[in-house]
């Protein structure tokens, strides 16, 4: 459900590391957003009871538990926020058990904050990338040495292969091959510096480093997507 626009939305955040807390809070005040901060599984339930929030921002290794039992009793008590995760652990079997246990997306620390936003923002159904502009004309002209007209014909050949490009990276996804992927990712990322496709660049940045979040796929297909629209 997409959140009001003029609505602050409170957030839950469960970590008991002290810089790593001040960060994500300090991050987290940019959407604009309510932030408040525990350490502990004790404290987080205790917060949970007292305030009504939009979104659970969870550790998974804290003092007095893990985070996966803390979603589980929170949702026991407040089953509709949506929770994101992040963890120092890498391991597929840990992002696919913290998925299964109900948390919208997984993130490994060290976390940027643009992708923490991005994720936050998703997740809290707020609107952000569909209003963002797709094209940056200063970008795309310095590229092409000032010439608009060359600027447009390869903005039309950009969207020609764009379903092509869209689907080469799906299928290395899919099939896991990390190397196509990457492949994939950087040819499409010379062709947005080209043509001044600065939405689709960022999210292309944001699935180079995050190859695994189920968010930075779905704001890599929203920005296609959009774009794709363009055509039409």
């Amino acid at each position: 459900m997409k959140r009001k626009s003029n609505t602050t939305p409170h957030i839950l955040l469960v970590e008991d590391d002290p810089i790593s807390q001040t960060f994500l809070r300090t991050a987290l005040t940019e959407l604009p957003a309510r932030v408040d901060c525990v350490g502990s599984i004790s404290a987080a339930l205790q917060a949970a009871d007292d305030a009504q929030y939009d979104l659970f921002l969870i550790d998974m290794t804290l003092p007095d538990g893990h985070g996966d039992v803390l979603l589980m009793q929170l949702r026991a008590r407040h089953p509709v926020p949506p929770a994101l995760a992040h963890t120092a652990d890498d391991t597929l079997e840990t992002r696919r058990r913290l998925l299964e246990a109900g948390f919208q997306d997984v993130f490994l620390k060290p976390i940027s904050g643009n992708e923490l936003l991005a994720a936050t923002r998703l997740a809290l159904g707020m609107a952000t990338a569909d209003d963002a502009v797709q094209w940056d004309d200063k970008i795309a002209c310095a590229a092409l040495n000032g010439n608009s007209a060359n600027v447009l014909a390869l903005r039309k050949l950009f969207l020609d292969e764009l379903p092509s490009a869209r689907n080469s990276v799906t299928a290395a996804i899919r099939n896991r091959d990390v190397s196509a992927l990457r492949n994939s990712l950087h040819r499409l990322q010379a062709s947005c510096g080209f043509v001044g496709a600065s939405r689709l660049a960022s999210t292309v940045t944001g699935l180079r480093t995050a190859p695994t979040s189920a968010v930075a796929l779905e704001q890599f297909r929203a920005a296609i997507d959009a774009l794709l629209e363009l055509r039409n």
